[in-house]
Order: C-alpha cells, then sequence, then structure tokens
C-alpha cells in the first residue's frame, strides 16, 4: 500500500512526498487497449488551484470513463507541473473512488493536497503555472487506456489589491489621491511581496449604482505600489482591479468610500 501523497510544489527534485515506500516514477506514454474511452476530466470544478502561503488547499478531480464491459478502476491520478513537481493518488490506496453513471459509464473521484509549507525552505515560486494531469483507467473486460496529458490545469500564487483614497470627506472639485498595493504569496518564504510592473486599473462606482467604470489604468512600481490622482466630483467608492496573469489570479480590492462635500 502506498502512503497517501502531498502535491509539494517543488521546483527541483522530486515533488512526491510518502510515508511508506511506493510507486513513484513517471508512468508510461498514451496507450491502451480496447474500445474504452475517457469521456471528461474536470480538476477543481475547472478553475484554477490558487494556493497562498499557509493553507492547505484541495482540488477535486473526476475522470469519466466508458466502456461497453463497464470501469473497473481509475488506477491512479498523476498532477505534473513546471520542473519536475508531481503527485499521485491511487485507487488501491482508497484514494480515488468510482460511481456508476450507467451499466457503460462511471465517474472516478480523488483530491489533490497542495501544502504551501511543506518541506520549508524548498517550495519554489516558479512551481506556478500550467500543469497537466495523467491518468490510467480499466475497464472490467481488462481494457485499459492511459493519458499522459488528459487535462490540463493552472496552479498559482495567491494575489491581494488593496486601496485607499483620501482625503474623506473632500470638498467637490479637489483633487483625491488614491493608493494601494498589489501583492502575491511567495513560497519560498511565505510572505505576500509586491507584484511589479503590472497593468492594474483604478474604477470608480458612484454611490446608488452597482457598476464600476474604469478611469485609467496604472503599471505597479518596484514594490507592487499604486498611486493615482483624480478629481473629487461626487460621492462614490474607487478601487484597484488587477486581471490577473498565468500565474497570478485577478483580484479587486473592496471600494473605498469617499464623501464629496
Amino acid at each position: 500500500m502506498r502512503a497517501r501523497t502531498r502535491l509539494a510544489l517543488l521546483s527541483t527534485g522530486v515533488a512526491l512526498v510518502a510515508t511508506a515506500t511506493g510507486t513513484t516514477a513517471a508512468q508510461a506514454a498514451d496507450g491502451g487497449s480496447g474500445d474504452i474511452t475517457i469521456d471528461k476530466v474536470v480538476v477543481n470544478g475547472g478553475k484554477p488551484v490558487v494556493v497562498g502561503t499557509t493553507n492547505v488547499v484541495t482540488a477535486k478531480v473526476t475522470v469519466t470513463a466508458t466502456d461497453d464491459s463497464g470501469i473497473d478502476e481509475t488506477t491512479y491520478i498523476s498532477a505534473y507541473g513546471p520542473k519536475p513537481n508531481y503527485a499521485q493518488i491511487w485507487y488501491d490506496d482508497g484514494e480515488i473512488t468510482c460511481t456508476k453513471v450507467s451499466a457503460t459509464t462511471s465517474t472516478c473521484t480523488g483530491t489533490l493536497t497542495f501544502d504551501p509549507r511543506l518541506n520549508t525552505g524548498v517550495v519554489y515560486n516558479s512551481a506556478a503555472g500550467t500543469w497537466r494531469l495523467s491518468t490510467l483507467v480499466s475497464a472490467h473486460d481488462y481494457d485499459y487506456i492511459h493519458r499522459d496529458s488528459a487535462t490540463t490545469f493552472k496552479v498559482q500564487r495567491y494575489s491581494k489589491l488593496t486601496v485607499n483614497a483620501s482625503p474623506e470627506p473632500v470638498t467637490k472639485g479637489r483633487t483625491i489621491t488614491v493608493t494601494g498595493k498589489l501583492s502575491r504569496a511567495n513560497w519560498e518564504d511565505h510572505q505576500y511581496h509586491g507584484y511589479t510592473n503590472q497593468p492594474v486599473k483604478l474604477q470608480f462606482r458612484k454611490k446608488g449604482s452597482s457598476t464600476y467604470t474604469t478611469v485609467k489604468t496604472l503599471t505597479t512600481n518596484s514594490t507592487g505600489n499604486l498611486s493615482a490622482t483624480v478629481k473629487a466630483t461626487t460621492d462614490g467608492y474607487y478601487r484597484y482591479s488587477f486581471a490577473g496573469t498565468t500565474t497570478t489570479p485577478a483580484v479587486s480590492a473592496a471600494g473605498d468610500f469617499v464623501d464629496v462635500r
């Protein structure tokens, strides 16, 4: 039996961590036998897996497959990231369960675990990006199918965005200064650091409205900070909004209300 594994966000070395002897080698290339098919693979509901600096994050994986004899098991589910990062979960360890959809189709489910503090000091930011998921499924008549890249998904560094508009209150026609900071999780020191040279929108929502409109677009400086000036015209909320990148999710600050008198 293999021990339950956790996905370490490593950039060098093997990222599979186990407490008992088990298989850690990458599986074979695409292949199979018979008429079995993998119909659908979904990781984390189709959303990126976003990992911060402290909390363990889990991602549900579902593999739906079909064979005329019915599905026996999904033997393993493996996730591979940039550099040699990967983790596996196994059917025979009870980490993958299969539920019949029909006589020929089943959906097998397992959970990948992402721990930003696993092997503290050797967790690297280069693990953020596009991951691929491989799996091996077998049928009751011994047909089988393996896909080295059954689907892909993103693993991202959690982002934060702040805003402060001042002065509050302000006289109509006077200048308002709106400051903020865009930061993201650093998996190497478990802190949040400024995300530099990124486009961020300054947006305004008039009091009584539910819609933000973009006032201008700024670029974060060398520490992730933002600063813009606007003319006070009416009561409302100012916020900064970041569209995200491959390695970092989109985020918007909560609106800061300015009373214009």
